[in-house]
């Protein structure tokens, strides 16, 4: 069987040979034309059923599967955010005729583009957070959410002109936001188990229908929870299966940057030091990632005052830093810079210092995880998805080899 080596970088146009990963950028970049496997196969180098063994047994689907999943996904979009009509939609995703394009998308989705549509005109409101990454997950955009361009500065940015009413962070147990949130009129409020009671009491009286997840379950548990109330199961699949593939990749890349080498978190709040762990870091960092720990502790979550003199002691080669915002902080971590026993440290010394915001790292939702999974994956290796694979809305990013 005929066998050529990919090359890394593409040119469509020149007729050279193209490596798979340029095969998978083209197709994400050209799904709204008529591609075949031979024409693909022909941009490789490659017989068309070599072409297509290849394909699934790199990516693990096969190229006809990935091209409806990346036109599926961009019709979801227009019908989410577009008056288009449905032949145009067809059209603009590659399909010629709309009637084949309702079956396969019903097919992909379970209902049809018409009844699609109907369902996501029910209005969710988030009132946290991460109530919102679990829905951006399930492929809905809340009507009303919590927005504040320090705290939540991802979700501002790319959802401000999406999300009609925009709830105050802070501000959440105030009788204000509270009417602010009924004037928006949800169908369905996903709240959190430390709502005030005057909150679900004036959200019960207005005839509201309030969900709250179970708070102890990991972020997946709470999503599949949310999708069965949301009957939003098969977007939980779906989300999950590409996040799993994409966790899988990043792994195997930090893991060869890292090794071994012994990490801690650290929090840093006024002139006080703290070895850090919350559900998000633990998730992600020690049990997806496998990382060393430097500091062991009775519990697997923890936010205990550390000394300096005891972080000589640990000798961590990578420091993962939080740094509380206020200023009293900020100064201290001025200051700390110029501490000989800090600098004295081995992963400042070998400038192994990497700085976490409190976006993401301070939220647990599924976007949040995925989020940390690729900040982890840039600190360490340099590396990062390629942004114009983005998935719709929450959806982690078909990750390219």
């Amino acid at each position: 069987m005929e066998r050529v080596q990919p090359l890394d970088i593409s040119d469509t146009d020149t007729g050279e040979r193209t490596g798979m990963a340029g095969i998978r950028a083209f197709m994400a970049s050209h799904f709204h034309e008529p591609l075949s496997i031979d024409q693909l196969a022909g941009m490789a180098g490659l017989r068309p059923k070599y072409f297509s063994e290849l394909f699934k047994k790199t990516y693990g689907h096969s190229a006809m599967d990935y091209l409806t999943d990346l036109r599926i996904s961009r019709a979801k979009q227009y019908l989410q955010e577009s008056g288009y009509l449905l032949r145009e939609i067809a059209h603009k995703v590659g399909y010629s005729d709309e009637f084949y394009f309702s079956r396969k998308f019903k097919k992909e989705i379970g209902v049809p583009p018409s009844a699609f549509v109907r369902r996501q005109k029910r209005r969710i409101a988030a009132c946290s957070a991460a109530a919102t990454g679990q829905l951006l997950a399930l492929d809905i955009i809340p009507a009303a959410a919590p927005l504040d361009a320090k705290w939540t500065h991802y979700y501002y940015n790319k959802y401000y002109s999406l999300i009609e009413t925009h709830l105050r962070v802070d501000l959440l147990d105030r009788e204000m936001e509270v009417d602010k949130l009924i004037r928006s009129r949800p169908d369905v409020i996903i709240g959190h188990a430390g709502m005030a009671e005057d909150w679900r009491d004036s959200l019960f009286r207005n005839a509201q229908t309030l969900f709250i997840p179970g708070e102890q379950g990991r972020w997946d548990e709470q999503l599949l929870e949310l999708a069965v109330f949301l009957d939003r199961e098969q977007q939980y699949r779906q989300w999950i299966e590409l996040y799993e593939q994409k966790a899988e990749q990043i792994t195997q890349q930090v893991s060869k940057a890292v090794g071994r080498d012994k990490v801690i978190v650290l929090r840093l709040s006024g002139d006080q030091l703290y070895a850090y762990c919350n559900r998000g870091i633990r998730d992600v960092l020690y049990e997806q990632l496998g990382f060393c720990p430097a500091y062991s502790h009775s519990s697997e979550l923890y936010n205990e005052p550390v000394a300096i003199d005891e972080l000589q002691a640990l000798n961590p080669q990578r420091l993962l830093l939080l740094i509380c915002p206020d200023s009293r902080t900020r100064m201290s971590w001025l200051s700390l810079q110029h501490n000989e026993r800090w600098c004295s440290l081995q992963a400042v010394r070998n400038r192994q210092v990497y700085l976490l915001p409190s976006d993401p790292w301070f939220e647990y939702s599924a976007v949040a995880i995925d989020r940390m999974l690729e900040e982890t994956q840039l600190m360490f290796t340099g590396n990062s998805p390629n942004p114009q694979e983005d998935r719709v809305h929450g959806y982690p990013k078909a990750y390219p080899l």
